[in-house]
């Protein structure tokens, strides 16, 4: 299995004695390379460190690290064979003895389980000496953080330091002995290495002779350290403490006992139908997600006043989060297509008409009640025509292509801005902007009301697998149509993107549902084959993401867009989601803008979707707690497994939950929850087990789509069910017989 490389953090040569041994942990004599076993599952960082002549680290006996380690193992070594010991492990078992005599334990196995016990102990002790110099050399690190990291940024060292050991055959030696578990001791690291310690020490002392247990190991008391205003306390307790701290920092105190927050992603639907964010704080929802490479300031104010006026009314909870763009390579405009919608009756397979469609009628401003229910939305202009439609009234009209189509009233709503109609439709129909719609009037008088604010329709073009695509660099609106290489053409105005790639490279388009490979480049176009689509071809339009994961595009940090959002996002956000943030020098420019703004309430939450910054993630880490702001990490899973590739995809965003629960970081688990039910009303199996892990975060984030409300709630449901406690005699009957 490929071994991952990630963060580069300085730790010493340790635990020397037990892990060259048996796995691929190397040391040099001045620098030290951590190099993790390929046969070991697969693990978070890598550690690298460069001992420098000057280093030193005293223990509190006044021994140095090495020479502690050292004098460990070799008082362990005079006792024991570690390769022995582990042979005689394997072959040990009980004695099963008949009567009072079948729990004992004969005196071969006595000593057997002593050795176990020994090698155990050594090994632990071996890796608590490593954690502690890890954190040694790692001084500078962890000095420069904010006094509310420091915890939290110590714990992860120690992780790391474990991760960069393979101590799998120990972990489930302790494990299978019911002793302890390092993959769950994330949150609680050294706490937990301790407690293991502790125990095996106390094990041995009742198991084997004096003359041959492991010599005792004088632990270093981090969580006791009485009088010092400066002391760090790395108790279990303290760890989960802490955690839960960071978690309400950027989220806010938890309401009841759901621990997992709901993101819901909006744009300008939130302002066309008034009661969607009513609906969704309402739902469940308590974040609302607002990305900045949509829309503009005008749209963004409108939907954070909704969104508060909400969470005030419902007294309900509800933050808000902006989502810089940053440096994205997006897909440019295209022509603007007719103002037309569309009403489509549902049919069966003979054509014949089973449900007509269903049309919200009503003045500008004022949406349906709910928005799923309906299949298309008209407002009309002149208020006094929609007094004169009551229950039961045709509307007649002639759509787009001249065709006599009419509308029958069904139903009168009541909303929070007014009132309206549902209406059904039995003909397929295409009204657009300026139809005239019809009512007979009693004595021959008509009403006429004029359709207004119909949205253009989404222009796209259709690629199919082998056709040609032609990039464009003009700033012009792309059409489609031909070329010298009878292509259809897209925009995007990126410099970056004609610099960096060259023929041969991969390239994906909207976040890998398109794929195909650069044939040709020159400053103003680029030619690309492409390899993957649907089989009946895939729609791109504008605004649609372009990867190209094996090119060494350089990106800044902010772009001057970005700079320009912050201040808005500054004035009305509780948190400001930093997009494809790949290196430490990016995330040194995010903390000293935030810094010139005096802005240290603001929540950074660090979007990971580049395969650099998955690779730094633990230095971004480190380098965001120098800074007091509340801190989180979004696993952006759209463009990541573009970037990273399908099949690591499940392997890195668990990677990046276990390094954020060190760090004691909220996560947050995005991109297509859900989607189909958002989507078409009903979920997937998949998702409902993608919803599953994705409980392991702190926060699941939402996109929005038509069934948006129902996918909230649903979701809601799923988060209460698994935050309430039954007992087994709620869940089985108890298997006794019958009186």
């Amino acid at each position: 299995m490929e071994t991952l490389h990630h963060s580069v953090l300085t730790c010493p040569r340790s635990a020397r004695g037990y892990f060259n041994s048996s796995s691929n942990v190397t040391f040099g004599s001045q620098g030290s390379k951590l190099q993790r076993s390929t046969k070991s599952n697969l693990k978070y960082p890598i550690l690298f460190a460069k001992l420098q002549e000057s280093d030193s680290f005293e223990s509190k006996s006044g021994k140095s690290y090495q020479d502690s380690l050292d004098a460990n193992i070799q008082k362990c070594g005079r006792n024991f064979s570690i390769q022995e010991s582990s042979k005689r492990q394997n072959q040990s078992d009980l004695n099963e003895e008949e009567g009072s005599n079948a729990l004992s334990l004969s005196s071969k196995n006595f000593c057997e389980y002593s050795l176990n016990y020994d090698v155990w102990l050594g090994k632990l002790q071996a890796i608590y000496l490593h954690v502690l110099a890890a954190e040694h050399w790692n001084a500078s690190r962890l000095d420069k953080c904010n006094r509310t990291y420091l915890e939290s940024a110590t714990n992860l060292i120690h992780y790391l330091a474990v991760n960069s050991l393979d101590a799998n055959e120990l972990n489930e030696d302790l494990y299978s002995a019911g002793l302890l578990n390092l993959e769950h001791a994330k949150f609680h690291v050294l706490a937990s290495i301790t407690s293991g310690i502790r125990l095996l020490e106390n094990l041995q002392t009742n198991l084997s002779d004096k003359n041959q247990k492991t010599c005792p190991l004088v632990i270093t008391d981090h969580d006791n350290a009485q009088g010092n205003k400066n002391s760090t306390d790395f108790s279990i307790s303290s760890m989960k403490k802490r955690a839960s701290i960071n978690i309400a920092a950027l989220f806010g105190p938890a309401q009841d006992e759901k621990t997992v927050n709901i993101m819901v992603t909006v744009g300008r639907e939130a302002i066309e139908n008034e009661t969607l964010l009513p609906e969704l704080v309402k739902a469940g929802a308590n974040v609302v997600r607002i990305n900045c490479a949509h829309d503009d300031p005008t749209i963004w104010s409108e939907i954070i006043r909704l969104a508060k006026h909400s969470s005030q009314m419902l007294e309900k909870p509800c933050r808000i989060l902006m989502d810089l763009a940053g440096p994205k390579l997006r897909t440019g405009p295209m022509n603007p297509g007719p103002p037309v919608m569309k009403l489509s009756p549902r049919k069966d397979a003979k054509g014949d008409v089973v449900f007509p469609a269903q049309v919200w009628l009503s003045c500008p401003g004022c949406g349906p009640p709910t928005p799923s229910a309906v299949d298309a939305t008209l407002f009309v202009e002149r208020e006094r025509f929609l007094k004169e439609i009551e229950i039961g009234t045709v509307l007649k009209f002639v759509d787009s292509r001249g065709k006599r189509r009419s509308l029958k009233v069904s139903t009168r709503l009541s909303t929070l801005s007014g009132y309206g109609f549902i209406a059904e439709c039995s003909r397929t129909s295409y009204v657009g902007a300026g139809t005239k719609l019809c009512i007979e009037g009693k004595k021959g008088k008509s009403f006429t009301g004029e359709v207004v604010n119909v949205p253009t329709k989404d222009q796209f073009i259709r690629v199919r697998v082998g056709d040609l695509l032609t990039i464009i660099r003009e700033p012009n609106l792309s059409t489609i149509g031909s070329n010298a290489y009878d292509a259809a053409r897209i925009t995007c105005n990126s410099a970056r993107l004609f610099d960096s790639v060259k023929p041969g490279d991969p390239i994906a388009f909207d976040d890998g549902r398109i794929w195909g490979v650069v044939q040709g480049t020159s400053i103003h176009e680029i030619v690309v084959m492409i390899t993957r689509a649907s089989p009946k071809g895939s729609k791109l339009g504008s605004e649609k993401s372009i990867n190209i994961p094996k090119s060494e595009i350089h990106f800044e940090g902010l772009t001057s867009k970005d700079l320009v959002d912050l201040e808005f996002v500054a004035a009305n956000a509780d948190m400001v989601g930093i997009s494809f943030i790949r290196d430490v020098h990016d995330m040194e420019i995010v903390l000293q803008e935030l810094k010139n703004r005096k802005l240290k309430d603001l929540g950074i939450v660090l979007k990971i979707e580049t395969h650099s910054g998955f690779d730094s993630l633990p230095l971004l880490l480190l380098q965001a707690m120098q800074s007091p702001n509340p801190l989180g990490v979004m696993i952006a899973r759209g463009d990541l497994a573009v970037e990273c590739g399908w099949d690591r995809m499940a392997s890195i965003q668990d990677e990046i939950l276990s390094i954020c629960n060190a760090a004691h970081v909220p996560v947050i688990w995005a991109t297509q929850v859900l989607h189909s039910l958002t989507k078409k009303g009903i979920p997937t199996r998949s998702e409902i087990t993608d919803v599953a892990s994705g409980m392991r975060a702190s926060c699941i984030m939402l996109n929005k789509g038509k069934y948006i409300v129902e996918a909230v709630s649903t979701l809601k449901t799923m988060l209460d069910n698994r935050s309430t406690v039954k007992t087994m005699k709620n869940l089985m009957k108890p298997l006794f017989p019958t009186s």
